[in-house]
């Protein structure tokens, strides 16, 4: 809880002094930042990769391994939510922004042209692969791990996944308040702080509401298959809701959401099953903020993307955050690669990504791990083998 109370008034407090130094700094202090933002770009390209197979691999070896109807159905109820909630933001967000955005839009974050805000010196590190190939490949050992049951491969899967929970946590998160002071001093140096602000105030009010909406959408499915009233069932999981925009961690919350889950009748079995599982897999709060925050930038720098370009990155990033929830700013991290390989994003698209991410962080969380209350209902109806007595919660919680 620390961590991430800490980390989020870091980044607010990075914003804040960008854009205050960013109206007083002279060029040469830009231009040292910006070649420190430079050098962390090109690291954070670099490890992307890894981060994905990491991540990944580890998290379908482990799902896979323990696999079952209850653990099939969970899984595809979680991803379907998941993507369904990608796929609605996106509407919401076409239907919205050419108003809600329509005097934010048309500036460049990129200003390649202005030499006296470039960096001192460049450093390129080419990473080992690319993002989509790490993908492919963490699908393909994950599943393999879990078919042939390999001890020895999935200790190495789990290992290697430690070294980048130890990667982000004591190097990718401390840095990141710098990384995105320079962004800001630099956007706030070139006079473009104010739509940006803009942008920000409006997107924090879209995505409370898009939040609130879906888990509506969510206890009313989960009250029509059960015939229950909807509106109670979320009333009882409003403690989870108000614990998560607090902690911003579906991994601390987990005790509130088991307790009000039993609380809407669910078998202690089920849930004791489902909450732990769902607090990694499950991320509407998440989709409909990263889809949001995409599609905001590309408007605002009058980037074109196709409904196909769009389409394939929401069905990319249900797959490859599977296991993101697990790492405080997890989820963003993770799809950086695909912002980047799949839309073209650079160091100051993915810098406001960041930025904008974890200071709506709250909703997000309150979003995944209340709606993970539905998921829990609506797999008791579909029924399915429960585990054993000494597997009802073989899954680690997320650190």
């Amino acid at each position: 809880m620390r961590l991430h109370i800490g980390l989020l008034l870091k980044i607010a407090a990075a914003i804040v002094l960008g854009i205050i130094l960013g109206l007083f700094l002279t060029e040469s202090w830009v231009r040292f930042f910006v070649t420190i933002n430079m050098l962390f770009s090109s690291f954070l390209s670099y490890f992307i990769p890894f981060l994905i197979l990491g991540l990944v691999t580890s998290g379908i070896a482990k799902l896979g391994d323990k696999a079952g109807r209850l653990l099939l159905v969970t899984g595809i109820l979680a991803w379907l939510f998941t993507i369904v909630s990608g796929f609605y933001s996106y509407g919401v967000c076409e239907l919205a922004y050419p108003i809600l955005l329509r005097d934010t839009t048309g500036f460049d974050l990129m200003t390649l042209d202005n030499t006296a805000l470039q960096p001192y010196f460049t450093v390129s590190i080419t990473p080992l692969t690319d993002v989509l190939s790490a993908l492919l490949t963490a699908f393909l050992f994950g599943t393999g791990i879990a078919a042939t049951k390999s001890r020895l491969l999935l200790d190495m899967a789990c290992d290697f996944e430690s070294v980048i929970h130890f990667i982000i946590k004591r190097v990718i998160i401390p840095l990141l308040p710098l990384y995105i002071f320079g962004i800001f001093l630099k956007i706030t140096f070139e006079g473009q702080i104010t739509p940006i602000l803009q942008v920000f105030l409006k997107l924090i009010l879209l995505i409370f509401i898009m939040s609130l909406v879906m888990l509506i959408l969510q206890y009313a499915l989960a009250g029509i298959v059960v015939r229950r009233n909807p509106f109670k069932l979320l009333y009882t999981m409003l403690p989870a809701y108000v614990t998560a925009l607090g902690t911003q961690s579906s991994a601390v919350t987990i005790p509130v959401t088991l307790e009000q889950t039993l609380k809407n009748k669910v078998q202690p079995d089920v849930a004791r099953f489902v909450i732990p599982l769902c607090a990694t897999i499950h991320l509407s709060g998440s989709m409909i903020k990263i889809v949001a925050c995409t599609l905001a930038i590309l408007l605002i720098t009058d980037t074109t993307c196709t409904n196909a370009e769009i389409f394939a990155f929401i069905l990319m990033l249900s797959f490859t955050m599977i296991a993101a929830p697990g790492v405080p700013g997890g989820a963003i991290m993770a799809a950086i690669g695909l912002l980047e390989s799949m839309l073209g994003f650079g160091e100051n698209e993915v810098g406001l990504m960041i930025a904008l991410y974890i200071t709506m962080d709250s909703f997000g969380t309150a979003c995944n791990v209340t709606g993970d209350g539905a998921i829990a209902v609506i797999v008791e109806w579909l029924g399915g083998d429960l585990p054993s007595a000494g597997e009802q919660n073989p899954y680690p919680l997320p650190r």
